[in-house]
């Protein structure tokens, strides 16, 4: 990043960080779309891979990305949240957008967000929020840089979210569950017709594997849309994953290819699947399956794959690692690749949850392979109270098995010592309690989130 730049970008960063936050969007596409068509439509002049889903997305996107840019594509990549800083949202070509193009472009569209904010007030609505806000100023990055493809992962659900002004080329549907239930619906079937709204016509979608019902909405849609439908374990599959050393090796076969032995530096089957689901989505955007992918560019792409914050080892000694797992299907995953991966005498988990989340799903979960919870709370806002979460954990894991600490430093401690050399620490439950992990192992990430 241009040091020069540092200060101003603070002050972009604090000027959107003014706006409504993200954990209060607004149901609307119109203000996105009112301000994009003022900046004559950035979306458009690149091809997108649009990617939804409740688990995995953030990986999904980084591996879709990275596949692209071995090909040779010059890349734009849009993720969240970020767990140092916000520039780590807004990727082009492998890079975390500088503080310089960052300020560049957001004085060029300052006066047209301006105008919208306008024009909301004078609808009794809202000026654009954060996220609107954001997703204007990515897309007018990536037309100034230029990139020929962008991989967009959705804010939240996807027919409202901002990020859904842009046409799909190809839409990716990772695994859907119960998630914010307050915006996106109480079922599953409410949810999945929320994030199938990404679906635009003469898309191509990749989906993971889902509940019946869930699949029932998405290929509802793509009927609707005349979008062609590709469904790992139907149309693509994970031959093998076989653990190695950082990661895994994974057989992938796609429509037009079959991916033999390559190395993927990311921990747990889910991965795998990951990386099944961004192959066959690279091979879809660059073809629609008529040419297969060069296997030294899946290598490439898959080889340099990174997905900090989520089965990250960042301490030795005892073993700390790191997953921004924030839901139960998110944390069912994580006990699932610990199992996997690791052996450790004595497992440790460190968990803070924010309030919106369903704690005892994410305890449940996690249950089977804790030797002991230790409970904490990051500093946000929206964190659970330390004392509070403590409480939920003893309901099932037990007062023997559960202690707290108010300060993430203190958790940390404890939960090595308890450990010993020969354990395992696992530091998890939300995003905001992974950005203080890494900061307190001297880790800062950039171009990462």
């Amino acid at each position: 990043m241009t040091e020069g730049f540092r200060q101003e970008a603070d002050e972009v960063i604090d000027a959107l960080y003014q706006r409504i936050g993200e954990r209060a969007p607004q149901p609307r596409l119109w203000p996105t779309r009112r301000a994009v068509e003022l900046l004559g439509d950035p979306q458009h002049m690149f091809g997108v891979v649009h990617i939804t889903g409740s688990n995995g997305k953030t990986s999904t996107a980084r591996m879709i990305e990275s596949v692209l840019r071995a090909h040779g594509l010059r890349t734009g990549l849009m993720t969240s949240p970020h767990l140092q800083r916000l520039n780590e949202r807004i990727v082009v070509d492998g890079q975390s957008v500088s503080d310089e193009a960052l300020v560049v472009n957001y004085r060029d569209i300052e006066p047209y967000l301006a105008i919208v904010d306008a024009e909301c007030a004078a609808k009794g609505e809202p000026g654009l929020t954060f996220f609107e806000a954001l997703t204007v100023l990515t897309f007018s990055c990536f037309a100034d840089a230029p990139v020929d493809v962008a991989v967009l992962e959705v804010g939240m659900g996807g027919e409202w979210d901002s990020t859904n002004v842009a046409n799909a080329d190809v839409a990716v549907i990772t695994p859907i569950s119960l998630e914010h239930v307050e915006f996106l619906g109480p079922t599953r079937e409410d949810i999945a017709k929320t994030k199938a709204g990404i679906i635009k016509p003469a898309s191509h979608v990749v989906s993971s594997p889902q509940e019946p019902e869930v699949i029932d909405v998405i290929a509802s849609a793509c009927a609707r849309d005349e979008a062609p439908l590709h469904v790992l374990g139907r149309d693509f599959y994970v031959l093998e994953s076989v653990p190695a050393v950082g990661g895994q090796l994974v057989d992938i076969r796609v429509h037009r290819g079959e991916y033999r032995g390559v190395a993927l530096p990311l921990l747990g089957y889910h991965q795998a699947e990951n990386a099944a689901l961004a192959v066959a989505a690279a091979e879809q955007f660059l073809g629609g399956g008529e040419h297969s992918l060069a296997k030294e560019v899946v290598e490439e792409g898959l080889g340099d794959s990174k997905s900090p914050g989520r089965l990250e080892v960042v301490a030795t000694g005892p073993s700390v690692i790191i997953d921004a797992a924030h839901n139960p299907a998110g944390a069912e995953s994580l006990t699932r690749a610990l199992m996997q991966s690791f052996q450790f005498e004595t497992l440790v988990v460190v968990l803070g949850v924010l309030s919106d989340k369903d704690a005892m799903g994410i305890v449940e979960a996690l249950d089977p392979i804790a030797d002991v919870f230790v409970v904490t709370q990051s500093e946000s806002d929206r964190a659970v109270s330390a004392e509070a979460l403590a409480e939920t954990v003893r309901t099932v894991a037990g007062p023997d098995r559960t202690s707290w600490r108010e300060h993430f430093s203190e958790a940390i401690e404890l939960a090595r010592d308890q450990a010993g050399a020969t354990g395992g620490v696992v530091v998890t439950g939300s995003v905001t309690l992974i950005a203080e992990a890494q900061t307190w192992a001297g880790r800062t990430v950039q171009g990462d989130s």
